[in-house]
């Protein structure tokens, strides 16, 4: 699937594979699994970080609509007969607050184009076409990388005469692409399902939980469509699965969902340790417990006296 449109991130993803290749190869077989392995990996590193940017947008207007929760629920409670004015004041609500209910689309819609440059050019490499500033070297040393025995561009349903002229077994290399789709799947499930329960943790009311809850089920089902795709472009989507609900736990501890109080103000919460603040060991000093208060030291101030006791003299 080639969008003409694209060419120009096609190529950029191309050259962007030429310099991770060709860095790892000062020291690494450039013709081995392992270097094209972490050529994808990092491929896949350096396009999340690029839209990292969006997620943080993502989380902070998400935050922001957290926060907003009990005035949309008195909203809804308020215009429950009319929900033409109920969704008016709800999205008037949260554009005076900043918060933007599609936000969470940003880097799905980000992902796209890159997802479908990664599938072209790794597709036009397993079909042995060098396009895009590849040179036919490079592409025959990715046609000949095998990871775990089973060939980078072999994909679930080639034929074993197919298998054969990448010098490839046919139940091995099965093996591994079904282990790779399996871990896909189970990604895809772990990232949906924390996104999920988040979401409905934070709106219990909210029409479309039972929609989220069918959705966190079905989604691993659209891992086994790569089955089709090649090795590599798996090994991509099961990277940046991790890395998604890597980032996500991330946010999501430094982040914590507010709490609020019996007249609906946000209740400022302390976000949880890192892992380096679990594994930093505490002093005796911040062992010990708090001194407690001084004694508040009041003093006595004479009574004023009139001026004849000050003076001894007799009021005439």
């Amino acid at each position: 699937m080639e969008l003409s449109w694209l060419s120009w991130l096609y190529q950029a993803v191309a050259q962007v594979i030429i310099w991770i290749h060709t860095a790892y190869s000062t020291v690494l077989n450039p013709d081995s699994g392992l270097t094209w392995a972490l050529t994808i990996i990092t491929l896949t590193v350096f396009m999340r970080i690029l839209i990292f940017p969006l997620f943080l947008k993502q989380m902070r207007s998400s935050r922001k609509m957290q926060e907003l929760a009990p005035k949309v629920q008195e909203l809804r409670k308020r215009y429950k007969n009319d929900k033409q004015r109920m969704n008016q004041e709800v999205m008037a609500l949260y554009q005076g607050a900043g918060a933007n209910p599609l936000g969470g689309c940003l880097p799905v819609v980000a992902q796209f184009p890159i997802f479908i440059s990664m599938f072209t050019v790794l597709h036009n490499m397993a079909d042995g076409h060098a396009k895009y500033g590849m040179t036919q070297e490079l592409v025959d040393s990715a046609r000949a990388a095998h990871i775990f025995g089973a060939p980078l561009p072999a994909n679930f349903f080639m034929s074993e005469a197919q298998l054969q002229t990448f010098g490839a077994g046919n139940i091995q290399t099965k093996v591994v692409l079904g282990i790779f789709v399996a871990v896909s799947s189970l990604t895809t499930f772990l990232t949906v399902r924390q996104s999920v329960t988040r979401s409905m943790a934070q709106m219990p009311d909210n029409p479309m939980a039972q929609q989220q809850k069918i959705l966190m089920y079905i989604s691993p089902l659209f891992a086994f469509f790569s089955l089709n795709f090649p090795l590599g472009l798996i090994m991509y989507w099961v990277t940046t699965n991790l890395w998604t609900l890597g980032q996500q736990h991330w946010f999501y501890s430094r982040n914590p969902m507010p709490q609020y109080d019996a007249k609906g103000n946000v209740i400022p919460v302390e976000p949880k340790a890192g892992l380096i603040g679990k594994l930093r060991k505490t002093t005796p000093e911040e062992q010990a417990p708090p001194p407690p208060p001084e004694p508040k030291i009041i003093r006595q101030q004479p009574s004023r006296q009139s001026r004849s006791k000050r003076t001894g003299s007799k009021k005439s």
